[in-house]
């Protein structure tokens, strides 16, 4: 009798230590924990990193003016005053490349955020909704869709004028059908939810259950698009700059940079191969970190 109750108590003294061991995680949690274990996604992570830092601090680590010209060291090669080489009007390339971050960051953010803004609305609105609106909405949708989308961008900053802003604009507005369409099909997935249903039986306004249960529950693809379309809005702007429609020279923006390089790639290929190598790290950066979290923020993925 005294062993079995020994037995007894044994059981129960690991099962309140297992119970005292084991915490449940939340969601967040397990998506962080799922985020650390993808490797490309830590180093497009740290990418992203060193990319916005070097565009912060850009007046301090910049070693000259990106604008200095000095013509008795025009199309330098790399060397230890100058690392990444002097272009054709002696700037140093170093500098230049490091603003241009600033400028690249600024118009892939700014340019997702307008069509964030404009298709999360456009697509929650349709989905939620529905029927005749629905169908509107859609079909204008497919009406941008049905232009490729450098294209349009190129057109939209053809009529309003080569600058930045117009081509953080153009590519706002050739964005925003993609992100109302996958705005839309999440937001009919969640609506039919039984909390949607609670929340309508409570007398819940359309705008509370959307701005409250519909958004947040379904931000988690629009939180991956936006960061896979930041690469798609950097290689977009920088070839509209390639073109001479975007940023104008002296900006110092990689696409320019390119462009105006491309003259020298004979006698002096570092001048257009520096600033391309920038393009093609950030837009890997920002690919390799939409890819990872577009993992992680997947319930189907188990640890």
């Amino acid at each position: 009798m005294s062993q079995s109750a020994s037995l007894t108590q044994a059981d129960n003294n690991t099962g309140n230590a297992l119970e005292q061991t084991y915490t449940p995680r939340s969601p967040m949690q397990m998506m962080v924990s799922r985020f650390k274990k993808n490797k490309r996604a830590m180093v497009g992570l740290w990418m992203v990193a060193v990319f916005v830092v070097v565009a912060l601090l850009a007046r301090w680590i910049a070693p000259y003016d990106p604008y200095d010209q000095n013509m008795q060291i025009m199309l330098e090669s790399p060397s230890w005053s100058h690392p990444f080489g002097t272009d054709e009007f002696g700037r140093d390339i170093l500098s230049r490349v490091i603003y241009g971050a600033q400028i690249s960051l600024m118009i892939g953010i700014v340019g997702v955020l307008i069509s964030v803004v404009f298709g999360v609305a456009l697509g929650t609105i349709a989905g939620y909704f529905g029927s005749y609106i629905d169908s509107l909405i859609m079909r204008i949708m497919d009406i941008f869709m049905a232009f490729p989308s450098f294209l349009l961008a190129l057109a939209i900053v053809s009529v309003l004028g080569p600058s930045m802003a117009n081509v953080m604009i153009a590519i706002g507005i050739f964005s925003v059908p993609t992100f109302a369409r996958i705005s839309r099909s999440a937001v009919i997935s969640v609506k039919n939810k039984e909390y949607i249903e609670a929340a309508k039986a409570m007398g819940a306004t359309n705008g509370l259950i959307i701005f409250k249960h519909v958004i947040p529950n379904s931000i988690a693809p629009i939180i991956v698009l936006s960061t896979l379309r930041i690469a798609t809005a950097i290689l977009t702007a920088s070839g509209l700059s390639f073109l001479g429609m975007g940023a104008q020279p002296p900006t110092p923006e990689w696409g320019a940079m390119l462009s105006t390089g491309r003259e020298y790639l004979r006698t002096s290929p570092h001048v257009s191969t520096i600033p391309g190598l920038a393009i093609m790290f950030m837009v890997l950066a920002f690919n390799m970190l939409g890819d990872g979290l577009r993992d992680a923020l997947d319930p189907k993925m188990k640890l």
